[in-house]
Formats: C-alpha cells, structure tokens, sequence
C-alpha cells in the first residue's frame, strides 16, 4: 500500500476576505439576508465595522447564510 505523502503538511485555515463592498457583477439572493450569487457559487458578504467579511464559495445558499450567522455571533461576543 502506497504511503500518503505530505503527511506532515500543516492544515490551513480560511481566513475571511475584507473587502469595500460585495462586486458589482455579484447577484443578491432572494430570502438571503447576507448571500450573493458570484461566479455560479453562493457567497457571504458580512458588514463588520466598515468593511466586508467574505465567505468561502458554498454549493448551497444556506450554507452560505450559516457562515454569516457565525461571523455575527463571533463579533457580538
């Protein structure tokens, strides 16, 4: 059995974009507070301060809309 290479390899985690504002060529998602449809994938955009968090891409728009909850709960604490 062959044995799996890069086992030593550290796992990177997802650090949220800032940007000004969701891009232009982006399409709010009906019955989504904080999702956007880019690229043929669904994406979050949360307001913190006076940027935008963005998610990663999701298959799915709730799952998008989840991740925003997240982000909320995390900057209310």
């Amino acid at each position: 059995m062959k044995t799996l290479r890069q086992q030593n390899r550290p796992v990177i985690s997802y650090v949220p974009r800032v940007e000004p504002a969701p891009p232009d060529h982006a399409h709010k998602m009906d019955g989504f507070k904080d999702v956007w449809l880019l690229r043929g994938k669904y994406v979050a955009f949360v307001l913190v301060g006076d940027h935008f968090r963005r998610s990663p891409a999701f298959t799915v728009p709730e799952s998008a809309q989840r991740w925003a909850l997240q982000v909320r709960q995390e900057e209310d604490m």
